[in-house]
Formats: C-alpha cells, structure tokens, sequence
C-alpha cells in the first residue's frame, strides 16, 4: 500500500477540531482563503495554539525567501520528503504548489517512482535521494552523497536543501500526527 493512502483513509479532515473563534484567526482566515481559495487545514489546527503559530508563520515567511536551489529541484525534495512521512495534505496541497510554480506535471506525477521514472536529471535524483535519507530515522545521509551533490551544486544550495527537507518533515510530521489529510488541491490542478 502506499504510504500517503495509509494515512488519507479517514473521512475527517483531522483529529482535533479546526475553526476561529477570534478576529486575528478570522482575520488569517480571510487571508488564507483570499491566496489560496481556502482556509489551510494545518492554520485552523494552529489557532489552538498561538505560539506554535506565530513560530510556524515566522519560519514560513522566511523559509519563503530561500531562493538558492532551483525551483523544480526544491520542490521534488519536499514532495519526496510529504512521501516518505506519509501526509496526504502534504502531498495534496505539495501537488498543488508544485503545479503553480510551473514544475513539469510528469515529475510531479512521477515522486512515487523516483527511482526508476526517466524523467528525472541525475542531479534530480540525487536530490530526491538526499531528501528521502535524511527523512529516515536515524538519518541515512553519507558523506559520499553530499560529496556528490558538491560536484553540481554549492554549499549555500546544499544547507537549503538539508533546510528544506528539515522544514517539510517539520510540516509532516505536524500535520500527519494531528491527522489533516488532503482538502482536494491537487483536484484543482492539471496533473491527474
């Protein structure tokens, strides 16, 4: 079985109920529906506790600014990353925005057979393996695979990728242990 749908097999959005009460969460709210056409299952949750929110936005809007990696190479590590914990929201809004950012819908489509699809770049693949070793528990990164990522790419791009990959298990592990699952974004998306 895949391990997003062992995870997307309960009808319920989560575990704990979402929903505002205040008008600061009201407020995100509107702002989350206005860019993305809904409320964002992972803020309602958050609104139970407004340190881990505050923490969670802060980190967000600056993890927003990381630039160094190329977009599509970014974007495979956290999907890889969404795969290998298993949250279908993850992977469902992951689809999603990875369609927006203009990344080719066959390597969107492909992340659940990385390994043998074609249409990954050696140094795609390279990536998506560093994404799914340092997921594991411990981790399974080895030297000889940073050393193969130094030869294409720089220090600065491979702390964003050990980053990136840090901050989608951080997403993860959050939004899979609070039992969120898809809102149907990759439904809205060309990717099938």
């Amino acid at each position: 079985m895949d391990k997003v749908q062992a995870v997307s097999g309960s009808t319920d959005r989560a575990w704990i109920p979402l929903g505002a009460s205040s008008l600061l969460e009201r407020c995100a709210e509107w702002a989350s529906t206005k860019i993305y056409g809904k409320v964002l299952d992972p803020l309602a949750v958050s609104f139970h506790h407004k340190g881990a929110l505050a923490s969670s936005l802060a980190l967000e809007a600056t993890a927003s600014r990381w630039k160094a990696l190329p977009t599509t190479m970014s974007t495979l590590a956290i999907l890889a990353v969404s795969r290998e914990i298993g949250c279908s929201w993850c992977m469902d809004f992951g689809y999603w925005e990875a369609n927006h950012r203009g990344v080719p819908a066959e390597k969107i489509r492909g992340i659940a057979e990385w390994e043998a699809s074609a249409v990954y770049t050696p140094l795609e693949r390279k990536v998506i393996a560093y994404a799914v070793a340092a997921t594991a528990t411990p981790s399974a990164v080895t030297r000889e695979m940073v050393d193969e990522l130094r030869e294409e790419l720089t220090d600065r791009q491979i702390v964003e990728l050990a980053a990136l990959v840090s901050l989608e298990n951080y997403r993860s592990r959050t939004n899979a242990g609070l039992g969120l699952s898809s809102q149907g974004f990759k439904d809205t998306c060309e990717i099938g």
